[in-house]
């Protein structure tokens, strides 16, 4: 499960004072904001981009084809960086992340800004994974709960600062600058890192996995489509072609399961399936990436079209859940820095979030606007509990050596629930839109072809110069469309819940990842090696 790699410099171990781990920890805040800031930003965006360019029954795609890429590099991400190191790569993510922005900005057809949104997922993906895992190099398991804390203030400030953005751009420019902003962003998230991301590189003493990371975008590309064309009107789950994906992925499963246990250095070892803790926390992220994301994907869709509300106040409307979310990561870390204990925290988490979800099946386009907002933090408060936690026990529960590797397979599991349910329950949720949509507008006199096209390219702006009978029609159709869905999430949100009930404590690591794999030295005698290197003051 080890993997020997050698330090490619001859420099003694870097000295892990405490202003170093600050400064290094700018430059992930920088990274971590640009992906952040996106996500929330096109988000409050999309029905703008959807109606303009003529994908309001593609939709779906938009997040999956970011999330499909994103999976699918996690695990090649956190495995390079374990060998070769994570400096060089988290550069390289955030210069893909920012060109594939200019992409996406310029974009003129719908498809090509989903193939753009995939390329900004291949960057996205690095971002993600790297920041965890230079955490856990860095700082010991048991000191860890203390950095949630301005983690979470940068996916506040995201939470803040992307939706009166989004909403901004939708409502007085173009919904283009929700790329533009990325670029100033991303070059100085570029620049943070080259100077102040200071870590040792590596060189690989085992021939890269490439056949693994091969079967396993393979596996990973299948289940994806699989579970869009089940979940499809188009097709669904007596379609040939639904069972030819699922056949692909049964075969690219198989073969990536004889490739890893042949391989001299796999991507993703065979070996930590036996740990009991790992299964279980990884279980967990994938129970949770199910309900999570398909909730998260379509409530600002909901809250702009089903509430008649413009983007800047849907943006607004999402607060109370980024706000419920910072709370209680932030209280979680605290907590668990001065207790060492954490397995309560994912329990009240699947607890609560269960509750939010069966409260938002209620939701219709008369539900009262601060009601929304109290569902939302509610949400919020118990995603918290949960998502930077099981990364914290998953990390402790492994070697140093394999912390990236480890972090990214749980990243990964749990991104392909996220995929899975955006493409599945996205699915139902665009079908029931379209065939809604359909209707209204049939009903208001529009032949076949009239209604199919008005239903492709509908967005605020337009339903906001609509007739009010007109309006009301297709406010309803959005509110019947996606608040049944929630009652589908809700079981995987009990399965969660038994998995952390089960879950197993351990101390927590008191040794930060770099210090013991020979790296780096920490704590006390960092600080004195420090002052000694600076000479006596003057």
């Amino acid at each position: 499960m080890t993997t020997t790699t050698g330090i490619t410099e001859s420099a003694p171990p870097l000295l892990l004072t405490r202003r170093r781990i600050w400064i290094i920890f700018s430059a992930l805040i920088a990274g971590m904001l640009l992906a952040s800031l996106d996500q929330t930003i096109v988000s409050t965006a999309m029905p703008t981009i959807v109606g303009e360019l003529g994908g309001v029954s593609s939709q779906v795609w938009i997040t999956t084809a970011y999330i499909l890429a994103t999976t699918i590099v996690m695990p090649v991400y956190g495995k390079f960086g374990d060998v070769l190191g994570r400096r060089r790569l988290f550069i390289v993510a955030i210069a893909i992340f920012t060109a594939a922005s200019v992409g996406c900005a310029f974009a003129t057809g719908f498809w090509t800004f989903v193939i753009f949104r995939a390329v900004q997922g291949l960057g996205g993906g690095g971002l993600m994974i790297l920041s965890q895992a230079i955490i856990a190099d860095i700082v010991p398991a048991s000191e860890r709960g203390r950095y949630l804390g301005p983690l979470g203030g940068i996916f506040g400030l995201a939470a803040v600062g992307g939706p009166l953005l989004g909403g901004f751009f939708v409502d007085h420019l173009t919904w283009q600058w929700a790329f533009y902003i990325n670029i100033p962003v991303g070059v100085a998230a570029f620049l943070i890192a080259v100077f102040a991301l200071r870590l040792p590189n590596k060189k690989a003493v085992h021939p890269i996995d490439w056949l693994g990371v091969l079967f396993l975008s393979a596996a990973t590309t299948c289940l994806i489509f699989f579970a869009d064309s089940g979940g499809s009107a188009d097709h669904g789950w007596a379609a040939g072609v639904t069972w030819a994906w699922g056949a692909g992925l049964v075969l690219s499963a198989s073969v990536f399961v004889v490739v890893e246990s042949r391989a001299a250095d796999p991507i993703m070892p065979l070996s930590m399936f036996r740990n009991p803790i790992f299964v279980n926390a990884t279980a967990i992220g994938l129970a949770l990436g199910i309900g999570m994301f398909a909730a998260l994907g379509f409530v600002p869709t909901f809250l702009q079209m089903s509430s008649g509300t413009s983007a800047a106040a849907s943006g607004l409307l999402m607060l109370p859940l980024m706000v419920g979310l910072l709370a209680t990561s932030v209280v979680a870390g605290v907590l668990i820095t001065r207790t060492g204990r954490y397995r309560i925290f994912p329990v009240l988490g699947t607890l609560i979030t269960g509750g939010a979800m069966a409260a938002m099946t209620t939701l219709t386009a008369a539900t009262p606007i601060w009601l929304i907002g109290v569902y939302l933090l509610v949400f919020g408060a118990g995603l918290g509990l949960i998502i930077q936690v099981v990364v914290l026990v998953v990390q402790n529960a492994v070697s140093p050596d394999d912390i990236g590797t480890a972090t990214a397979t749980n990243n990964y599991f749990r991104e392909v629930g996220g995929a899975v349910g955006i493409a599945v329950f996205g699915t139902i949720f665009t079908s029931r839109l379209t065939d809604n949509l359909t209707t209204v507008f049939t009903g208001a006199g529009a032949d076949a072809e009239q209604a199919s096209r008005a239903t492709a390219t509908i967005d605020p702006a337009v339903l906001r110069q609509l007739p009010d009978q007109v309006r009301d029609g297709i406010v309803a159709a959005y509110a019947d469309a996606l608040a049944p869905v929630f009652w589908y999430l809700i079981p995987f949100m009990v399965i969660a819940l038994v998995l952390a009930l089960f879950l197993k404590e351990i101390p927590l690591s008191d040794v930060a990842g770099m210090v013991a794999r020979g790296e780096a030295i920490g704590g006390e005698e960092a600080e004195r090696l420090e002052a000694e290197k600076s000479g006596p003051p003057s």
